[in-house]
């Protein structure tokens, strides 16, 4: 079966927003849509907010990600190291922030096609809360269609580490990781941080990632294609012959 090709941008932001443009026009030169990470209440300005407003109209996907980043989960009194926001939450206050967070996405007229935590780490709690306000939820290994229970298991593939001395050698290891999902079918999950773009090599990489996938004969789709009702407006490219199918 032919792969279908999930490709998703975070740490959008003021700073970052021509190197996301200049991403979102060379995908659009393969006809490969986005699936926008975004936090209204960490990465929200006007000149942002007008950009996801229009890529999604274009038929970008949007996946609400997180409320707030920089505040750490009231029950944690003590942290040694920053924690992904909703890495250990529990369900009630997972479902607080998601309310505050759907609240302000409906301010800026934009309305996600599911849920994608904080570095893709999301609680059971999490899971719980965000089945009672969204379709889908994509961790680190697997996209969750809540309403079938339905699970796709595939995960992301990113670079991970921030050491520059290691660039080729993580470059190198996210075409491979592409090119081997994209051969056994099923997803290929890609997806980057904004501040990746700014480091020519990895911008490389990672479009060489996207195009191995679609030699391999993986088509371009959002996430909330995943479920049972994608968003009204989301596109896809679908080869001639080619079915969705969800997999267990």
């Amino acid at each position: 079966m032919d792969a279908r090709l999930l490709v998703s941008l975070s740490g959008i932001g003021p700073r970052t927003l021509h190197r996301c443009a200049e991403l979102a026009a060379e995908l659009d030169r393969r006809n490969v849509p986005l699936s926008l990470l975004f936090a209204p209440r960490t990465e929200g300005s006007p000149a942002v907010t007008t950009w996801v407003r229009e890529r999604t109209r274009r038929g970008d996907g949007l996946l609400l990600h997180g409320y707030d980043h920089r505040v750490p989960p009231s029950h944690r009194a003590v942290s040694l190291h920053r924690k992904a926001e909703f890495a250990g939450l529990p369900a009630h206050e997972a479902r607080l922030r998601m309310i505050a967070a759907k609240a302000a996405l409906e301010k800026l007229e934009l309305t996600a096609d599911g849920f994608a935590p904080p570095r893709w780490l999301a609680s059971p709690g999490t899971l719980a809360a965000a089945a009672e306000h969204f379709a889908l939820c994509a961790d680190l290994a697997a996209v969750h269609d809540l309403r079938t229970r339905t699970v796709h298991r595939a995960r992301v593939q990113s670079f991970a580490a921030h050491h520059h001395r290691t660039e080729t050698v993580r470059a190198f290891a996210l075409v491979l990781a592409s090119a081997r999902a994209a051969r056994r079918g099923g997803l290929v999950r890609l997806g980057i941080d904004a501040t990746d773009l700014a480091r020519p090599g990895l911008r490389h990489a990672f479009l060489d990632a996207v195009d191995v996938a679609l030699e391999n004969r993986a088509f371009g789709t959002t996430y909330g294609s995943l479920t049972s009702s994608p968003r009204v407006g989301t596109r896809t490219s679908v080869p001639s012959g080619a079915r969705l199918v969800n997999r267990p």
